[in-house]
């Protein structure tokens, strides 16, 4: 199986939705196969908010258990736009200007995302994608690239709503407050030695509460203290989850990233969510995750009672929304049949 991180940099300027024109963009992606000569034998797999292009790194369930056929089939993820990990975002140089972008990167949309992951695979010469898999945001692009684009034959979505309910929206502002609040945040143009780290950790660590439930935390943590240590478990837990967040990630990045996700709205501009909706007719299988707080299984039903080939499937997990980087054997099993069913 190969497994390369490339960047293709873009000839074109990209203007955002909100009309900002991002010079030459560069786009991250890694890749595990060949282009057929039709071009058509694509696996588009999108990440979430603070994850990589490197699929095979958070989606390992898949590729272990060969999901993902590298023989057969091209598979790419690409960092979204506004990322930090390669993609052009807050901390890439802007070419106009030859400085770091920081605050001056623009509020970028989910479609703004999708926008250019097509321009790039246009790039490519794709002709045809076999099926386009994602969850959380990364299932929020996958819907918008539904709408979006023809060239999709399949779509699996994992834990992702058709628009930001008020309470995601909320929870985002909540932890972009927490970083604004950061004593080194200065509007976004901190430099590398003063960084806001504290705010991003704070975040990070509302963020973790949204992802796992109630009983996710009683079971494995309760009321335990750390050995030696006046601190309760779950404490540690999440400052260890703060930390590892602040040593990979950027916080400017992390509040465009959910700010894009707060755009996210399928119907925006489009009409409804059964004409927008009733438009995709492809084979889609929607997966909800019974105990998620954040995106709950009433905005995946939705979603799968509109599609004209709509198929609704849930995960249970006492593991909440992170369940779709943790339950890969029940995933397959809900999606194995999918595939079986429509490839006949």
């Amino acid at each position: 199986m190969t497994n390369s991180l490339n960047y293709y940099s873009h000839k074109k300027d990209f203007e955002t939705d909100c009309g900002f024109i991002i010079a030459k963009p560069v786009v991250a992606y890694h890749s595990w196969g060949v282009l057929n000569e039709k071009k058509d034998n694509v696996v588009l797999i999108c990440h979430a908010l603070t994850g990589t292009s490197d699929a095979e790194d958070w989606f390992s369930g898949f590729f272990k258990e060969g999901f993902f056929n590298p023989e057969k089939q091209f598979i790419i993820c690409m960092n979204v736009l506004g990322g930090c990990y390669g993609t052009s975002g807050p901390q890439n140089v802007n070419p106009l200007t030859e400085k770091k972008y920081k605050s001056d990167f623009p509020k970028v949309t989910i479609r703004d995302m999708v926008r250019l992951q097509q321009l790039t695979l246009n790039e490519f010469g794709v002709t045809g994608i076999e099926l386009a898999i994602g969850g959380s945001m990364g299932g929020m692009q996958i819907l918008e690239w539904s709408i979006m684009d023809n060239r999709i034959e399949k779509m699996i979505v994992i834990g992702a709503p058709a628009k930001h309910s008020a309470w995601a929206i909320g929870i985002g502002e909540a932890q972009r407050n927490a970083i604004y609040a950061d004593h080194y945040w200065n509007n976004g143009n901190y430099d590398e030695d003063t960084f806001p780290a504290q705010g991003l950790a704070s975040a990070r660590m509302m963020g973790m509460l949204t992802y796992r439930t109630y009983l996710s935390f009683q079971k494995r943590f309760g009321r335990d203290k750390q050995h030696g240590v006046n601190e309760f478990a779950i404490e540690s837990y999440l400052s260890y989850q703060g930390q590892k967040l602040v040593k990979r990630f950027d916080a400017m990045t992390y509040v465009r990233l959910t700010q894009a996700m707060d755009s996210h709205d399928i119907t925006y501009n489009r009409g409804t969510m059964r004409s927008v909706l009733n438009q995709v007719n492809i084979p889609s299988l929607i997966i909800g995750i019974d105990s998620d707080i954040l995106y709950p299984t009433v905005e995946q039903t939705e979603i799968a009672q509109y599609l004209p080939r709509g198929y609704y499937k849930e995960i249970k997990s006492i593991h909440g929304h992170d369940a779709f980087l943790i339950e890969f054997d029940q995933m397959i099993k809900l999606i194995s049949p999918f595939l079986q069913v429509v490839e006949k």
